[in-house]
């Protein structure tokens, strides 16, 4: 059996702030978007190059039925902490702050490489992390 993981998903409040924020601000591409019903899309960006694809998903009662979507409207902001590759981590911090995007974090070392740390626009954490030679090919 080969199973592999294609697309994760992030609560969104809003498609189109969400799309322009992961396209304009974090560089990502769109890949996908698809109507899914009046108030629903299957709205997928990745970063370029990359094959998973992260789904903004807007809750909506008509989709997911009222009681899902008020639980999935509590999970916005409220993801686990995602890790984005990088080589450069200062280059790839002073990219995405100039572009706008939220750093709680500037790059430091840790144990395992440069990290610095970012929020989405809605609260989400993301570990930009450059890994240190040796753990790379550990």
């Amino acid at each position: 059996m080969s199973v592999r993981l294609n697309v994760v998903t992030i609560v969104v409040k809003d498609y189109e702030e969400a799309l322009k924020f992961y396209t304009e601000r974090m560089g990502f591409e769109k890949r996908m978007d698809v109507l899914m019903g009046p108030k629903s899309r299957w709205l997928t960006v990745a970063a370029p190059g990359q094959d998973v694809e992260i789904l903004l998903q807007k809750p909506d009662a008509e989709a997911h039925g009222s009681e899902h979507a008020k639980t999935l409207s509590g999970l916005i902001g409220q993801g686990t902490t995602w890790v984005l590759g990088t080589v450069d981590c200062q280059k790839a911090y002073e990219e995405l702050s100039a572009r706008g995007v939220n750093f709680t974090e500037s790059p430091k070392r840790v144990p395992w490489g440069i990290q610095a740390v970012l929020k989405d626009l809605y609260g989400n954490t993301f570990a930009l992390v450059q890994v240190a030679q040796h753990a790379a090919t550990n």
